[in-house]
């Protein structure tokens, strides 16, 4: 007899590009605007945009949903 099995859930694949699971178990997700028109933009500005940022604490559910094994 077949026991039921769970079904696997699928990892969202734009947010799994979008966003890292830090060691710490923290969601990481990078500044926009960093992509062209950065003649116009000071160089202080673009070094701000560089780095990466924690998820606001009330988007973190919904992307902790679209990243059900979380990723490294």
């Amino acid at each position: 007899m077949k026991k039921n099995k769970k079904m696997k859930l699928k990892t969202h694949r734009g947010a799994a590009k979008r966003f890292k699971i830090s060691s710490t178990g923290k969601i990481m997700r990078w500044h926009s605007g960093k992509r062209h028109l950065l003649g116009t933009k000071a160089p202080r500005r673009q070094r701000k945009l560089a780095g990466d940022v924690q998820v606001n604490p009330s988007d973190v559910h919904n992307v902790r949903l679209a990243l059900p094994y979380g990723l490294k």
